[in-house]
């Protein structure tokens, strides 16, 4: 029997494509291996799929990118995991690894690289995270959703990979109950933060609510269970799954984070969105290009937290308001998405003449 591994965690963003092309390789008669921490959000999201999926946990350390006491005990961390990963591919013997980033991907690849085992690795951001670094330096292939330089041979841009699209049966009763609380003559607002949720949205939401359901509904997707809410044009909700998708369908703008998963699933419906990114302060700086790049396509409108308030707010959305049609149909005539369909095929056929 076939095997391949996958491994890639830390967010959502790093297993939200490994969970989508699992179920395809199992139906291709595949056994299905997945390395990761088994207190990531891997594991967690990994159980939820109920697949056959054996996970193996190991150890894993940060990379930084600045001096850090921590780095000494990392540097053991990331050393035993690729030791505890290379006894897996002993005893695995996978004819693939797939990685889709983050810090607990880096054993795995290198330990493919020494075992010989084909890397495919995929990589979402502008500009390529320290991970992926090290994992190019190992990969048969990368895949990357941005175009990069051509100076990097191993590198196919793909696009944007996204199941947006197929049809999702909408929850009706627990979507008209939230319809009843909301006036249709009014704009929707839909705030997520991925799937942390976003404490700078909920902040703005919480200090401007009066404001806010004057002029708007607003859907809050706020990772936080205690703002739970719904009342005269507010929902608030920790955490959706099977809703996520009828009430992206209500909102006529998001407001979101520069995540490259969720702004590209933006761009796939065509909908309307405020990019927030993440500082540098507070990360390296990738939403900050993603948003950039969105604006300088004319995606989305770009608003740095610093100057994020509701009359700023307001201002954006009304801009984008007036020229949606503009906008619709700039996202309408991206190339910049591919179906799961397309890249598992491309995948696969990548791993079949990689195995001749």
């Amino acid at each position: 029997m076939k095997k391949i591994i996958f491994t890639g965690g830390g967010t959502v963003g790093h297993v939200t494509l490994n969970l989508l092309l699992i179920p395809k390789f199992l139906e291709a008669g595949w056994q299905v291996h997945y390395i990761g921490d088994k207190h990531g959000i891997e594991y967690k999201e990994i159980q939820k799929l109920g697949l056959n999926i054996t996970f193996h946990s190991i150890a894993t350390g940060k990379l930084r990118r600045y001096f850090s006491w921590q780095n000494m005990l990392d540097i053991f961390k990331v050393t035993w995991g690729i030791l505890q990963s290379l006894g897996i591919m002993v005893k695995v013997r996978p004819q693939v690894l797939f990685s889709k980033g983050g810090f607990v991907s880096v054993p795995p690849v290198i330990a493919a690289r020494l075992s010989r085992v084909p890397v495919y690795v995929h990589e979402s951001d502008l500009s390529i995270g320290l991970a992926n670094k090290i994992a190019y330096k190992c990969a048969t292939k990368m895949y990357s959703t941005f175009e990069q330089a051509h100076a990097l041979t191993k590198i196919e841009h793909v696009g944007a990979v996204t199941k947006v699209g197929e049809k999702i049966t909408a929850p009706n009763e627990q979507v008209q109950r939230i319809q009843q609380h909301f006036d249709k003559n009014l704009p929707t607002l839909l705030f997520v933060g991925g799937s942390a949720g976003a404490k700078v949205f909920n902040d703005l939401v919480t200090e401007n609510k009066i404001e806010l359901t004057q002029h708007y509904n607003v859907i809050n997707l706020s990772g936080d269970a205690h703002l739970d809410e719904l009342s005269n044009h507010l929902y608030r909700i920790a955490y959706v799954t099977d809703l996520y998708q009828p009430l992206m369908n209500l909102a006529d703008v998001v407001i979101t984070r520069g995540g490259s998963n969720t702004i590209f699933e933006l761009l796939a419906m065509a909908k309307l969105h405020v990019i927030v990114p993440l500082g540098r302060e507070a990360s390296r700086g990738d939403q900050i290009e993603n948003a950039d790049y969105f604006e300088k396509k004319g995606y989305a409108k770009k608003l740095d937290e610093g100057q994020l308030n509701f009359e700023n707010l307001q201002k954006v959305i009304a801009e984008m308001l007036e020229r949606k049609e503009m906008y619709e149909r700039t996202m309408k005539q991206s190339q910049e998405i591919k179906s799961l369909d397309e890249f598992y095929n491309l995948l696969k056929n990548d791993i079949d003449k990689g195995r001749k």
